[in-house]
Protein backbone atom coordinates (compact mmCIF):
# COMPACT_ATOMS: atom_id res chain seq x y z
CA UNK A 1 0.00 0.00 0.00
CA UNK A 2 1.49 3.39 -0.99
CA UNK A 3 1.71 6.38 1.36
CA UNK A 4 -1.30 8.15 -0.12
CA UNK A 5 -3.51 5.11 0.43
CA UNK A 6 -2.27 4.73 3.99
CA UNK A 7 -2.97 8.39 4.71
CA UNK A 8 -6.52 8.21 3.37
CA UNK A 9 -7.04 5.05 5.41
CA UNK A 10 -6.00 7.01 8.50
CA UNK A 11 -8.36 9.88 7.59
CA UNK A 12 -11.34 7.54 7.32
CA UNK A 13 -10.51 6.05 10.69
CA UNK A 14 -10.39 9.51 12.26
CA UNK A 15 -13.72 10.58 10.81
CA UNK A 16 -15.51 7.41 11.92
CA UNK A 17 -13.94 7.75 15.38
CA UNK A 18 -15.20 11.32 15.69
CA UNK A 19 -18.72 10.31 14.73
CA UNK A 20 -18.76 7.50 17.28
CA UNK A 21 -19.07 4.76 14.63
CA UNK A 22 -18.47 1.31 16.09
CA UNK A 23 -16.68 -0.31 13.19
CA UNK A 24 -13.20 -1.33 12.16
CA UNK A 25 -11.01 0.77 9.88
CA UNK A 26 -11.38 -1.79 7.09
CA UNK A 27 -15.19 -1.57 7.32
CA UNK A 28 -15.02 2.19 7.26
CA UNK A 29 -12.98 2.10 4.07
CA UNK A 30 -15.39 -0.36 2.47
CA UNK A 31 -18.33 1.86 3.33
CA UNK A 32 -16.72 5.02 1.95
CA UNK A 33 -15.40 4.06 -1.45
CA UNK A 34 -16.85 7.15 -3.15
CA UNK A 35 -14.93 10.33 -3.85
CA UNK A 36 -13.48 12.50 -1.07
CA UNK A 37 -14.56 16.05 -1.95
CA UNK A 38 -13.76 18.14 1.12
CA UNK A 39 -11.67 18.24 4.27
CA UNK A 40 -11.67 19.77 7.76
CA UNK A 41 -8.52 19.99 9.89
CA UNK A 42 -8.84 21.46 13.39
CA UNK A 43 -7.21 21.21 16.80
CA UNK A 44 -10.09 19.29 18.38
CA UNK A 45 -12.16 16.30 17.18
CA UNK A 46 -15.46 17.85 18.30
CA UNK A 47 -14.72 20.95 16.24
CA UNK A 48 -13.66 18.85 13.24
CA UNK A 49 -16.97 17.00 13.34
CA UNK A 50 -18.88 20.30 13.61
CA UNK A 51 -17.20 21.51 10.42
CA UNK A 52 -18.06 18.28 8.64
CA UNK A 53 -21.67 18.54 9.80
CA UNK A 54 -22.00 21.91 8.10
CA UNK A 55 -20.25 20.75 4.92
CA UNK A 56 -22.51 17.68 4.71
CA UNK A 57 -25.50 20.02 4.82
CA UNK A 58 -24.18 21.82 1.76
CA UNK A 59 -22.41 24.61 3.60
CA UNK A 60 -19.43 26.55 2.31
CA UNK A 61 -15.95 26.62 3.79
CA UNK A 62 -16.87 29.90 5.52
CA UNK A 63 -20.08 28.38 6.90
CA UNK A 64 -18.05 25.52 8.36
CA UNK A 65 -15.49 27.95 9.77
CA UNK A 66 -18.20 29.73 11.78
CA UNK A 67 -19.37 26.43 13.24
CA UNK A 68 -15.80 25.29 13.96
CA UNK A 69 -14.84 28.43 15.87
CA UNK A 70 -18.12 28.52 17.81
CA UNK A 71 -17.34 24.98 18.99
CA UNK A 72 -13.63 25.64 19.61
CA UNK A 73 -14.59 28.50 21.93
CA UNK A 74 -16.44 25.89 23.98
CA UNK A 75 -14.14 22.83 23.85
CA UNK A 76 -10.78 24.64 23.51
CA UNK A 77 -11.40 27.89 25.45
CA UNK A 78 -7.78 28.11 26.49
CA UNK A 79 -6.88 28.98 22.89
CA UNK A 80 -9.65 30.90 21.10
CA UNK A 81 -13.27 31.97 21.18
CA UNK A 82 -15.91 34.38 19.96
CA UNK A 83 -14.70 37.01 22.46
CA UNK A 84 -11.33 36.96 20.68
CA UNK A 85 -10.27 37.57 17.11
CA UNK A 86 -8.21 36.32 14.22
CA UNK A 87 -7.40 36.37 10.51
CA UNK A 88 -9.25 34.35 7.86
CA UNK A 89 -7.72 33.81 4.42
CA UNK A 90 -10.24 32.68 1.79
CA UNK A 91 -9.67 31.12 -1.64
CA UNK A 92 -12.57 31.23 -4.10
CA UNK A 93 -12.41 28.17 -6.35
CA UNK A 94 -14.48 29.83 -9.09
CA UNK A 95 -12.71 33.18 -9.42
CA UNK A 96 -9.37 31.88 -8.08
CA UNK A 97 -9.19 35.03 -5.96
CA UNK A 98 -7.93 35.28 -2.40
CA UNK A 99 -9.26 37.74 0.15
CA UNK A 100 -8.49 38.23 3.84
CA UNK A 101 -10.87 39.03 6.67
CA UNK A 102 -9.21 40.87 9.55
CA UNK A 103 -10.91 40.36 12.91
CA UNK A 104 -7.99 41.51 15.04
CA UNK A 105 -9.09 43.13 18.31
CA UNK A 106 -8.67 46.87 18.87
CA UNK A 107 -7.47 48.83 21.88
CA UNK A 108 -10.05 50.69 23.96
CA UNK A 109 -10.28 54.41 23.31
CA UNK A 110 -9.24 54.90 26.91
CA UNK A 111 -5.92 53.10 26.40
CA UNK A 112 -2.82 55.23 27.00
CA UNK A 113 0.92 54.69 26.77
CA UNK A 114 0.84 54.04 30.54
CA UNK A 115 -1.47 51.05 30.03
CA UNK A 116 0.95 48.59 31.59
CA UNK A 117 2.62 50.94 34.08
CA UNK A 118 1.62 50.70 37.75
CA UNK A 119 1.01 53.58 40.17
CA UNK A 120 4.69 53.57 41.13
CA UNK A 121 5.79 53.98 37.53
CA UNK A 122 6.99 50.39 37.16
CA UNK A 123 6.22 48.15 34.23
CA UNK A 124 3.74 45.40 35.08
CA UNK A 125 4.84 41.80 34.75
CA UNK A 126 3.30 39.92 31.84
CA UNK A 127 1.24 37.77 34.20
CA UNK A 128 -0.19 40.75 36.11
CA UNK A 129 -1.06 42.52 32.86
CA UNK A 130 -2.51 39.46 31.14
CA UNK A 131 -4.71 38.36 34.01
CA UNK A 132 -6.52 41.68 34.34
CA UNK A 133 -9.12 43.86 32.71
CA UNK A 134 -6.34 46.04 31.31
CA UNK A 135 -5.55 43.43 28.69
CA UNK A 136 -8.99 43.10 27.08
CA UNK A 137 -9.58 44.54 23.61
CA UNK A 138 -12.76 44.95 21.59
CA UNK A 139 -13.39 41.43 20.18
CA UNK A 140 -13.43 40.90 16.42
CA UNK A 141 -14.34 37.26 15.73
CA UNK A 142 -18.11 37.65 15.35
CA UNK A 143 -17.75 40.70 13.09
CA UNK A 144 -15.17 38.82 10.98
CA UNK A 145 -17.45 35.83 10.49
CA UNK A 146 -20.47 37.99 9.72
CA UNK A 147 -18.51 39.89 7.08
CA UNK A 148 -17.16 36.70 5.52
CA UNK A 149 -20.56 35.00 5.60
CA UNK A 150 -22.17 37.92 3.80
CA UNK A 151 -19.81 37.24 0.89
CA UNK A 152 -19.28 33.49 0.96
CA UNK A 153 -21.98 31.91 3.11
CA UNK A 154 -24.46 29.43 1.63
CA UNK A 155 -26.45 28.22 4.63
CA UNK A 156 -28.52 30.55 6.82
CA UNK A 157 -26.40 32.25 9.48
CA UNK A 158 -28.54 30.94 12.33
CA UNK A 159 -27.98 27.31 11.31
CA UNK A 160 -24.22 27.56 11.74
CA UNK A 161 -24.41 27.61 15.53
CA UNK A 162 -26.37 24.38 15.91
CA UNK A 163 -23.35 22.18 16.79
CA UNK A 164 -22.05 24.61 19.42
CA UNK A 165 -25.53 25.06 20.89
CA UNK A 166 -25.97 21.33 21.15
CA UNK A 167 -22.67 20.82 22.95
CA UNK A 168 -23.14 23.79 25.28
CA UNK A 169 -26.57 22.55 26.39
CA UNK A 170 -25.97 18.77 26.43
CA UNK A 171 -22.38 19.09 27.57
CA UNK A 172 -19.05 17.96 26.18
CA UNK A 173 -16.21 15.90 27.58
CA UNK A 174 -13.32 17.99 28.90
CA UNK A 175 -10.31 16.98 26.82
CA UNK A 176 -6.97 15.94 28.30
CA UNK A 177 -5.34 19.10 26.95
CA UNK A 178 -7.99 21.36 28.47
CA UNK A 179 -7.58 19.55 31.80
CA UNK A 180 -3.79 19.86 31.68
CA UNK A 181 -4.05 23.56 30.88
CA UNK A 182 -6.36 24.16 33.86
CA UNK A 183 -3.91 22.35 36.14
CA UNK A 184 -0.92 24.26 34.77
CA UNK A 185 -2.53 27.68 35.15
CA UNK A 186 -4.48 26.99 38.35
CA UNK A 187 -2.17 29.19 40.49
CA UNK A 188 -2.99 32.22 38.30
CA UNK A 189 -6.77 31.82 38.34
CA UNK A 190 -8.43 34.06 40.98
CA UNK A 191 -10.22 32.01 43.62
CA UNK A 192 -11.49 34.89 45.75
CA UNK A 193 -13.04 38.21 44.79
CA UNK A 194 -10.11 39.97 46.46
CA UNK A 195 -7.85 38.43 43.82
CA UNK A 196 -10.20 39.26 40.96
CA UNK A 197 -13.36 38.02 39.20
CA UNK A 198 -13.92 34.33 39.95
CA UNK A 199 -16.03 33.30 36.94
CA UNK A 200 -13.14 31.28 35.51
CA UNK A 201 -12.63 29.47 38.80
CA UNK A 202 -16.31 28.64 39.08
CA UNK A 203 -16.33 27.33 35.51
CA UNK A 204 -13.08 25.35 35.47
CA UNK A 205 -13.08 23.81 38.96
CA UNK A 206 -15.34 21.39 40.82
CA UNK A 207 -17.15 22.34 44.01
CA UNK A 208 -14.29 20.74 45.96
CA UNK A 209 -11.80 23.12 44.35
CA UNK A 210 -10.23 20.52 42.06
CA UNK A 211 -9.63 21.19 38.34
CA UNK A 212 -12.15 19.56 36.05
CA UNK A 213 -10.97 16.07 35.16
CA UNK A 214 -10.49 14.86 31.60
CA UNK A 215 -13.78 13.29 30.55
CA UNK A 216 -15.89 15.47 32.85
CA UNK A 217 -19.10 16.45 31.04
CA UNK A 218 -19.14 20.23 31.11
CA UNK A 219 -22.23 22.27 30.23
CA UNK A 220 -22.27 25.99 29.50
CA UNK A 221 -25.83 27.38 29.50
CA UNK A 222 -24.54 30.97 29.51
CA UNK A 223 -22.68 30.32 26.27
CA UNK A 224 -25.87 28.84 24.82
CA UNK A 225 -27.67 32.11 25.57
CA UNK A 226 -24.90 34.05 23.85
CA UNK A 227 -25.01 31.78 20.81
CA UNK A 228 -28.76 32.21 20.49
CA UNK A 229 -28.37 35.99 20.53
CA UNK A 230 -25.60 35.91 17.90
CA UNK A 231 -27.50 33.42 15.75
CA UNK A 232 -30.53 35.70 15.69
CA UNK A 233 -28.53 38.85 14.94
CA UNK A 234 -24.70 39.13 14.89
CA UNK A 235 -24.97 42.90 15.43
CA UNK A 236 -26.50 42.20 18.85
CA UNK A 237 -23.09 40.93 19.99
CA UNK A 238 -21.75 44.47 19.61
CA UNK A 239 -24.76 46.57 20.60
CA UNK A 240 -26.68 44.74 23.29
CA UNK A 241 -26.38 42.92 26.59
CA UNK A 242 -23.36 40.88 25.53
CA UNK A 243 -21.32 44.03 24.88
CA UNK A 244 -22.46 45.54 28.17
CA UNK A 245 -21.50 42.38 30.06
CA UNK A 246 -18.07 42.20 28.38
CA UNK A 247 -17.36 45.84 29.26
CA UNK A 248 -18.47 45.32 32.86
CA UNK A 249 -16.19 42.28 33.21
CA UNK A 250 -13.27 44.23 31.74
CA UNK A 251 -13.79 47.16 34.12
CA UNK A 252 -14.33 45.07 37.24
CA UNK A 253 -11.82 45.75 39.99
CA UNK A 254 -9.21 44.95 41.03
CA UNK A 255 -7.08 45.71 37.97
CA UNK A 256 -9.98 46.85 35.84
CA UNK A 257 -9.46 48.30 32.38
CA UNK A 258 -11.20 50.91 30.28
CA UNK A 259 -12.93 48.79 27.62
CA UNK A 260 -16.45 50.19 27.25
CA UNK A 261 -19.64 49.18 25.51
CA UNK A 262 -19.05 52.02 23.04
CA UNK A 263 -15.59 50.59 22.22
CA UNK A 264 -17.25 47.29 21.37
CA UNK A 265 -20.07 48.94 19.39
CA UNK A 266 -17.48 50.84 17.36
CA UNK A 267 -15.59 47.74 16.27
CA UNK A 268 -15.42 46.87 12.54
CA UNK A 269 -13.88 43.85 10.86
CA UNK A 270 -12.06 44.48 7.57
CA UNK A 271 -12.06 42.76 4.19
CA UNK A 272 -8.62 43.21 2.66
CA UNK A 273 -6.53 42.23 -0.32
CA UNK A 274 -3.91 39.66 0.70
CA UNK A 275 -0.17 40.08 0.66
CA UNK A 276 1.25 37.75 -1.99
CA UNK A 277 4.72 36.87 -3.19
CA UNK A 278 6.14 34.61 -5.86
CA UNK A 279 8.14 31.57 -4.87
CA UNK A 280 9.46 29.52 -7.77
CA UNK A 281 6.34 28.64 -9.78
CA UNK A 282 3.89 29.24 -6.93
CA UNK A 283 2.19 32.22 -5.31
CA UNK A 284 2.12 32.44 -1.52
CA UNK A 285 -0.60 34.61 0.02
CA UNK A 286 -1.49 35.60 3.56
CA UNK A 287 -2.93 38.22 5.87
CA UNK A 288 -1.83 41.88 5.77
CA UNK A 289 -0.68 44.01 8.69
CA UNK A 290 -0.87 43.90 11.61
CA UNK A 291 -0.45 40.18 10.94
CA UNK A 292 3.13 38.95 10.60
CA UNK A 293 2.47 36.96 7.43
CA UNK A 294 4.96 39.13 5.53
CA UNK A 295 7.60 37.33 7.59
CA UNK A 296 6.61 34.00 6.01
CA UNK A 297 7.12 35.66 2.64
CA UNK A 298 10.52 36.96 3.77
CA UNK A 299 11.74 33.57 5.00
CA UNK A 300 10.87 31.89 1.73
CA UNK A 301 12.30 34.76 -0.32
CA UNK A 302 15.57 34.72 1.62
CA UNK A 303 15.89 30.95 1.23
CA UNK A 304 15.29 31.34 -2.50
CA UNK A 305 18.34 33.64 -2.69
CA UNK A 306 20.52 31.81 -0.15
CA UNK A 307 22.74 28.77 -0.83
CA UNK A 308 20.55 25.94 -2.07
CA UNK A 309 19.26 23.15 0.13
CA UNK A 310 20.94 19.82 -0.47
CA UNK A 311 18.89 16.93 -1.89
CA UNK A 312 18.95 15.25 1.55
CA UNK A 313 16.27 17.66 2.73
CA UNK A 314 15.26 17.29 6.37
CA UNK A 315 18.03 14.75 7.00
CA UNK A 316 20.86 17.21 6.30
CA UNK A 317 21.91 19.32 9.32
CA UNK A 318 23.23 22.01 6.98
CA UNK A 319 19.75 22.53 5.57
CA UNK A 320 18.54 23.28 9.08
CA UNK A 321 21.29 25.91 9.50
CA UNK A 322 20.02 27.68 6.38
CA UNK A 323 16.46 27.70 7.73
CA UNK A 324 17.61 28.95 11.14
CA UNK A 325 19.56 31.88 9.68
CA UNK A 326 16.65 32.87 7.43
CA UNK A 327 14.40 32.88 10.49
CA UNK A 328 16.81 35.00 12.53
CA UNK A 329 17.09 37.58 9.74
CA UNK A 330 13.32 37.72 9.36
CA UNK A 331 12.62 38.06 13.07
CA UNK A 332 15.06 40.96 13.35
CA UNK A 333 12.97 42.91 10.85
CA UNK A 334 9.68 41.70 12.28
CA UNK A 335 10.55 42.89 15.77
CA UNK A 336 11.54 46.30 14.49
CA UNK A 337 8.89 47.15 11.93
CA UNK A 338 5.65 45.14 12.07
CA UNK A 339 2.68 47.03 13.52
CA UNK A 340 -0.74 48.43 12.64
CA UNK A 341 -0.02 50.50 9.50
CA UNK A 342 -3.06 52.70 10.11
CA UNK A 343 -1.14 54.24 13.01
CA UNK A 344 2.55 54.04 12.07
CA UNK A 345 4.49 53.94 8.84
CA UNK A 346 5.55 50.37 8.06
CA UNK A 347 8.05 49.74 5.22
CA UNK A 348 5.99 46.90 3.79
CA UNK A 349 7.05 47.56 0.19
CA UNK A 350 10.68 47.43 1.24
CA UNK A 351 10.23 44.26 3.28
CA UNK A 352 8.75 42.55 0.21
CA UNK A 353 11.16 44.11 -2.29
CA UNK A 354 13.15 41.45 -4.17
CA UNK A 355 16.36 43.50 -4.08
CA UNK A 356 16.03 43.96 -0.33
CA UNK A 357 15.46 40.23 0.09
CA UNK A 358 18.60 39.53 -1.96
CA UNK A 359 20.58 41.91 0.22
CA UNK A 360 19.35 40.29 3.45
CA UNK A 361 20.08 36.82 2.05
CA UNK A 362 23.76 37.77 1.74
CA UNK A 363 23.97 37.40 5.53
CA UNK A 364 23.61 33.63 5.12
CA UNK A 365 26.83 31.71 4.70
CA UNK A 366 27.78 28.07 4.58
CA UNK A 367 30.81 28.95 6.73
CA UNK A 368 29.01 29.63 10.01
CA UNK A 369 26.25 31.46 11.86
CA UNK A 370 26.17 35.20 12.45
CA UNK A 371 26.83 36.04 16.09
CA UNK A 372 24.24 38.86 16.00
CA UNK A 373 21.69 39.87 13.37
CA UNK A 374 20.26 43.38 13.42
CA UNK A 375 17.24 44.74 11.58
CA UNK A 376 17.90 45.83 8.02
CA UNK A 377 16.93 49.04 6.23
CA UNK A 378 13.89 48.27 4.07
CA UNK A 379 13.15 52.01 3.87
CA UNK A 380 15.96 52.30 1.34
CA UNK A 381 13.93 50.11 -1.04
CA UNK A 382 10.79 52.23 -1.16
CA UNK A 383 9.90 55.85 -1.76
CA UNK A 384 8.59 56.79 1.69
CA UNK A 385 10.80 58.54 4.19
CA UNK A 386 12.30 56.34 6.87
CA UNK A 387 10.70 56.24 10.32
CA UNK A 388 13.10 55.71 13.20
CA UNK A 389 11.60 52.94 15.32
CA UNK A 390 13.00 51.78 18.64
CA UNK A 391 13.70 48.25 19.86
CA UNK A 392 10.52 46.35 20.64
CA UNK A 393 9.45 45.32 24.15
CA UNK A 394 6.58 42.94 23.46
CA UNK A 395 6.22 39.81 25.58
CA UNK A 396 5.69 36.35 24.13
CA UNK A 397 2.74 34.06 24.77
CA UNK A 398 1.42 30.80 23.39
CA UNK A 399 -2.34 30.56 23.01
CA UNK A 400 -4.27 30.47 19.71
CA UNK A 401 -5.62 27.84 17.28
CA UNK A 402 -5.54 27.17 13.53
CA UNK A 403 -7.81 25.28 11.16
CA UNK A 404 -8.11 24.56 7.44
CA UNK A 405 -11.38 23.81 5.63
CA UNK A 406 -12.06 22.93 1.99
CA UNK A 407 -15.68 22.60 0.91
CA UNK A 408 -17.22 20.41 -1.80
CA UNK A 409 -16.63 22.91 -4.59
CA UNK A 410 -13.03 23.69 -3.63
CA UNK A 411 -13.33 26.92 -1.65
CA UNK A 412 -10.68 27.12 1.06
CA UNK A 413 -10.44 28.73 4.50
CA UNK A 414 -7.13 28.99 6.33
CA UNK A 415 -7.81 30.68 9.66
CA UNK A 416 -5.84 31.45 12.80
CA UNK A 417 -7.96 32.53 15.79
CA UNK A 418 -7.03 33.48 19.33
CA UNK A 419 -7.84 34.88 22.74
CA UNK A 420 -4.04 35.46 22.99
CA UNK A 421 -2.83 33.70 26.16
CA UNK A 422 -4.20 30.60 27.84
CA UNK A 423 -7.82 31.33 28.84
CA UNK A 424 -7.22 34.92 27.73
CA UNK A 425 -7.58 37.46 30.52
CA UNK A 426 -9.12 34.84 32.87
CA UNK A 427 -12.26 36.97 32.83
CA UNK A 428 -15.57 35.75 31.43
CA UNK A 429 -18.83 37.16 30.09
CA UNK A 430 -21.65 35.36 28.34
CA UNK A 431 -20.00 32.00 28.94
CA UNK A 432 -16.92 33.15 26.97
CA UNK A 433 -13.33 33.78 28.02
CA UNK A 434 -12.39 37.36 27.20
CA UNK A 435 -9.19 38.00 25.27
CA UNK A 436 -5.99 39.51 26.66
CA UNK A 437 -4.98 40.89 23.27
CA UNK A 438 -3.61 44.17 24.60
CA UNK A 439 -0.56 42.31 25.90
CA UNK A 440 0.40 41.81 22.24
CA UNK A 441 1.41 45.47 22.29
CA UNK A 442 4.85 46.50 23.43
CA UNK A 443 5.00 47.07 27.18
CA UNK A 444 7.15 50.13 26.53
CA UNK A 445 6.21 53.19 24.47
CA UNK A 446 9.80 54.14 23.70
CA UNK A 447 13.10 52.29 23.82
CA UNK A 448 16.13 53.19 25.95
CA UNK A 449 17.26 55.71 23.31
CA UNK A 450 13.92 57.49 23.30
CA UNK A 451 12.86 56.15 19.91
CA UNK A 452 9.14 55.35 19.54
CA UNK A 453 8.26 51.66 19.30
CA UNK A 454 6.14 50.74 16.26
CA UNK A 455 3.99 48.28 18.19
CA UNK A 456 3.22 50.62 21.08
CA UNK A 457 -0.37 50.86 22.27
CA UNK A 458 -2.73 53.58 21.02
CA UNK A 459 -6.53 54.03 21.21
CA UNK A 460 -8.27 52.04 18.47
CA UNK A 461 -5.02 50.42 17.33
CA UNK A 462 -4.71 46.73 16.48
CA UNK A 463 -1.75 45.03 18.17
CA UNK A 464 0.90 43.28 16.10
CA UNK A 465 0.05 39.64 15.55
CA UNK A 466 2.26 36.67 14.74
CA UNK A 467 -0.73 34.84 13.25
CA UNK A 468 0.18 33.87 9.70
CA UNK A 469 -2.55 31.87 7.95
CA UNK A 470 -1.26 30.96 4.50
CA UNK A 471 -2.64 29.78 1.17
CA UNK A 472 -0.42 28.76 -1.78
CA UNK A 473 -1.51 28.63 -5.43
CA UNK A 474 0.20 26.98 -8.38
CA UNK A 475 1.15 28.65 -11.67
CA UNK A 476 -2.48 28.49 -12.81
CA UNK A 477 -3.76 30.06 -9.57
CA UNK A 478 -5.27 26.72 -8.61
CA UNK A 479 -5.21 25.89 -4.91
CA UNK A 480 -2.09 24.03 -3.85
CA UNK A 481 -1.65 24.32 -0.08
CA UNK A 482 -3.01 25.88 3.12
CA UNK A 483 -1.16 26.00 6.41
CA UNK A 484 -1.02 27.85 9.73
CA UNK A 485 -0.36 27.40 13.43
CA UNK A 486 -0.83 28.79 16.91
CA UNK A 487 2.19 29.47 19.09
CA UNK A 488 2.67 33.17 19.85
CA UNK A 489 5.82 34.73 18.39
CA UNK A 490 6.97 31.23 17.38
CA UNK A 491 4.15 30.92 14.82
CA UNK A 492 6.43 32.31 12.11
CA UNK A 493 8.98 29.56 12.80
CA UNK A 494 6.39 26.77 12.94
CA UNK A 495 4.69 27.78 9.69
CA UNK A 496 7.96 28.43 7.84
CA UNK A 497 9.33 25.01 8.85
CA UNK A 498 6.22 23.31 7.52
CA UNK A 499 6.20 25.25 4.24
CA UNK A 500 9.88 24.41 3.73
CA UNK A 501 9.24 20.77 4.56
CA UNK A 502 6.50 20.52 1.96
CA UNK A 503 7.79 22.82 -0.78
CA UNK A 504 11.55 22.29 -0.49
CA UNK A 505 12.10 18.93 1.14
CA UNK A 506 9.31 17.06 -0.65
CA UNK A 507 7.39 15.92 2.42
CA UNK A 508 3.68 15.30 2.90
CA UNK A 509 1.81 17.73 5.18
CA UNK A 510 1.88 15.22 8.01
CA UNK A 511 5.58 14.51 7.60
CA UNK A 512 6.38 18.22 7.52
CA UNK A 513 4.30 18.93 10.63
CA UNK A 514 5.98 16.03 12.41
CA UNK A 515 9.42 17.51 11.80
CA UNK A 516 11.02 18.95 14.94
CA UNK A 517 10.09 22.60 15.39
CA UNK A 518 12.99 25.03 15.23
CA UNK A 519 12.59 28.56 16.61
CA UNK A 520 15.36 31.02 15.81
CA UNK A 521 14.34 34.55 16.64
CA UNK A 522 17.21 35.71 18.87
CA UNK A 523 20.79 34.62 19.52
CA UNK A 524 19.27 31.48 21.08
CA UNK A 525 18.02 28.79 18.71
CA UNK A 526 15.50 26.32 20.11
CA UNK A 527 14.88 22.94 18.53
CA UNK A 528 12.79 20.06 19.77
CA UNK A 529 14.83 17.15 21.08
CA UNK A 530 12.98 14.88 18.69
CA UNK A 531 15.57 16.13 16.20
CA UNK A 532 18.39 13.72 15.56
CA UNK A 533 21.69 14.21 17.44
CA UNK A 534 23.28 14.91 14.06
CA UNK A 535 20.97 17.87 13.44
CA UNK A 536 21.40 19.30 16.95
CA UNK A 537 25.17 18.87 16.86
CA UNK A 538 25.24 20.28 13.33
CA UNK A 539 23.54 23.47 14.50
CA UNK A 540 25.96 23.83 17.40
CA UNK A 541 28.99 23.16 15.24
CA UNK A 542 27.76 25.79 12.80
CA UNK A 543 27.92 28.36 15.59
CA UNK A 544 24.40 28.54 16.93
CA UNK A 545 23.64 28.74 20.62
CA UNK A 546 21.24 25.78 20.76
CA UNK A 547 18.70 24.75 23.36
CA UNK A 548 17.05 21.36 22.84
CA UNK A 549 13.49 21.51 24.19
CA UNK A 550 11.12 18.75 25.23
CA UNK A 551 8.42 20.16 22.97
CA UNK A 552 7.01 23.29 21.38
CA UNK A 553 3.42 24.49 21.58
CA UNK A 554 2.61 24.45 17.87
CA UNK A 555 -0.79 23.33 16.61
CA UNK A 556 -0.15 23.14 12.89
CA UNK A 557 -2.88 22.31 10.39
CA UNK A 558 -2.20 21.87 6.69
CA UNK A 559 -3.81 20.59 3.50
CA UNK A 560 -2.09 19.97 0.16
CA UNK A 561 -3.86 19.23 -3.12
CA UNK A 562 -1.84 16.79 -5.20
CA UNK A 563 -1.55 16.74 -8.98
CA UNK A 564 -4.36 14.17 -9.27
CA UNK A 565 -6.67 16.25 -7.07
CA UNK A 566 -6.25 14.25 -3.86
CA UNK A 567 -6.47 16.28 -0.65
CA UNK A 568 -3.72 15.36 1.81
CA UNK A 569 -4.20 16.72 5.33
CA UNK A 570 -1.79 16.99 8.21
CA UNK A 571 -2.48 17.81 11.84
CA UNK A 572 -0.26 18.51 14.83
CA UNK A 573 -0.12 15.67 17.33
CA UNK A 574 1.43 18.07 19.83
CA UNK A 575 -2.20 19.03 20.45
CA UNK A 576 -5.45 17.13 19.90
CA UNK A 577 -5.98 17.80 16.23
CA UNK A 578 -7.88 15.57 13.81
CA UNK A 579 -8.43 15.44 10.06
CA UNK A 580 -11.95 14.84 8.75
CA UNK A 581 -12.87 13.89 5.19
CA UNK A 582 -16.09 14.89 3.42
CA UNK A 583 -17.32 12.26 0.95
CA UNK A 584 -19.58 12.94 -2.03
CA UNK A 585 -22.17 10.47 -0.75
CA UNK A 586 -22.57 12.50 2.46
CA UNK A 587 -23.73 15.69 0.72
CA UNK A 588 -27.40 16.54 1.11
Amino acid sequence: MNFKSKLLLLFVFIVSSCSGADQSTEQAVENNVDEAVGIVVTANPVATEAGLEILRAGGSAVDAAVAVEAVLGLVEPQSSGLAGGGFLVHYDATSKDIVVFDGRETAPMGATKELFIDDQGNRLSFSDAKNSGLSIGAPGAVALFNLAHNDYGKLPWKDLFAPALRHSIDGFAVSPRMHDTIVTYAPNIPKTTEEGPIDAYNYLFNDDGMPLAAGHILKNPEYAKTLNIIAADPAAFYNGKIATDIAAAAQEMPNGGTLSASDIAGYSARKLAPYCSEYRNTTLCGSPLPSSWVSISMVMGILNEAPEFSPEGADDPQNWTLLAEALRITYADNNQYIADDRFVEVPIKGLMNKDYIKERAKLISREGANSVIEAGDPWAYQDEQAAAFGKDATYDTSGTTHFVIIDAVGNVVSMTATVEGYFGSLRMAGGMFLNNQMTDFSFEYEDADGKPIANAVAPGKRPRSSMSPTIVMDENRDFLMAVGSPGGRSIISYVAKTVVGIMNWGLTPQEAINLPNIVARTELTRIENSASPEIIDGLRNFGFQVKATEGEISGLSSVVKTADGTLLGGVDQRREGTVGILYASELK
